[in-house]
């Protein structure tokens, strides 16, 4: 599915086959790829240029190690992009994804850090040489151990409930995570039986005030000291954002401060550090390119949307940086646009509002940025509009 339809570029080979990235079709701007495409799809575009930035921030940054979360974009340019990047670790939740990487990447070390998995995904991943497993409670504990017949070689990480009251965009709190009491019940049951215990956190989704991770940690120290138990790792999850209009985080660099005083201040900069970083590596690594069908007034009908690559526009209303790429010889002023997707559902809406140029018109191309992250690795089939055609921009 991942795999560019040859025939949709009516040129494709605009560079040479070695300068192309990881097998994609490979173009030096966004312009000379759509004068290249004769499809009637929209166009999923990635930056191996970004990815690599994004890291090289947190290799050169994060107190720890960073493992990529695979479900943000699983793509295989993605993987070998970061892989060739120097990251080595990732976190997977399926078969799928376990087979995906070590495809992609055969010396890869999985993280499986689903907290409920089912019993054939912990049996294929133990097999494929993976050993960090999370759980969130006593039942999934059981299955760990049976499942991998009691082996002696575990690193096992306790999955925390955070308490509700942080700063992302998208609170992760109520579907997994333990609570305090039973972690502290689950810290001294799993002690005897991991080679290695650790516990692992996530602040939430696109969170906006780095803080959070030293609130997550003193609750962590708080739960140690309780459960009495020594543990060898802490993982401090995912969260880390990317700009958005209307979401401006700070620097990237003050998340990384603020957790390496927070292990200081508690104590855990002796620990194995762990992060988990998803949009943060690939989001602003990728965009979507769609075709303007039709405008009616201020409303542009795209041949993507929601049930495509535009699911948080259209269900977290996220007004994704926008770029008009077009015959026209000027942009001229800027008017506020909403977007309809090609699907016959009307909730496939994108309300904006999304600035373009006032004589934005049939045929124009939308180019909508940092869709990278949740955007291609959520796209559908639905009603038979779907991208086979995936390029990456070298410029």
């Amino acid at each position: 599915m991942f795999t560019p339809a040859p025939s949709r570029l009516a040129h494709p080979a605009l560079l040479p086959d070695f300068d192309r990235p990881y097998g994609l079709p490979a173009f030096n701007s966004i312009e000379d790829a759509l004068k290249a495409y004769d499809g009637d799809d929209a166009i999923y575009v990635l930056y191996p240029q970004k990815i690599e930035a994004a890291a090289k921030t947190f290799l050169n940054g994060f107190p720890g190690t960073s493992v990529y979360a695979v479900k943000a974009n699983p793509h295989p340019a993605v993987l070998k992009t970061l892989w060739a990047s120097g990251l080595r670790g990732f976190d997977v939740a399926s078969i799928r994804e376990i087979d995906q990487v070590l495809s992609a990447c055969p010396d890869a070390e999985l993280y499986l850090m689903h907290p409920v998995k089912s019993r054939r995904t912990i049996r294929h991943a133990y097999a494929a040489g993976v050993r960090h497993f999370a759980f969130d409670c006593a039942a999934e504990l059981g299955k760990i151990l049976v499942e991998t017949q009691d082996a002696d070689d575990l690193h096992l990480h306790l999955r925390l409930a955070l308490p509700s009251g942080g700063s992302a965009s998208m609170p992760l709190e109520g579907k997994y995570g333990a609570a305090y009491q039973d972690a502290v019940d689950l810290l001294r049951a799993a002690r005897p039986v991991a080679a290695r215990l650790g516990v692992c956190f996530h602040v939430g989704s696109q969170c906006m005030d780095p803080a959070d991770y030293i609130r997550a940690l003193s609750y962590v120290d708080g739960l140690l000291e309780t459960a009495g138990v020594e543990i060898e790792s802490l993982d401090c999850g995912g969260g880390f954002p990317v700009a958005y209009p209307g979401l401006e985080p700070a620097p990237m660099q003050a998340y990384f401060d603020r957790i390496a005083k927070g292990l200081k201040i508690f104590g855990f900069d002796g620990l194995e550090i762990i992060g988990e970083p998803g949009r943060a590596l690939c989001g602003e690594g990728g965009s979507t390119l769609a075709r303007v069908e039709l405008r009616k007034g201020q409303d542009l009908y795209l041949n993507e949307g929601s049930y495509g690559s535009l699911f948080d526009a259209a269900q977290c209303a996220w007004k994704y940086p926008v770029k008009r790429h077009s015959d026209s010889a000027s942009d001229g002023d800027l008017e506020d646009f909403r977007f309809f997707g090609p699907t016959c559902d009307s909730l496939d809406a994108m309300a904006g509002p999304f600035a373009l140029p006032a004589d934005t018109r049939e045929g124009d191309w939308i180019e909508i940025c940092h869709l990278g992250a949740y955007g291609q690795a959520l796209a559908t089939n639905f009603n038979g509009f779907q991208s086979e055609t995936t390029i990456a921009v070298l410029g």
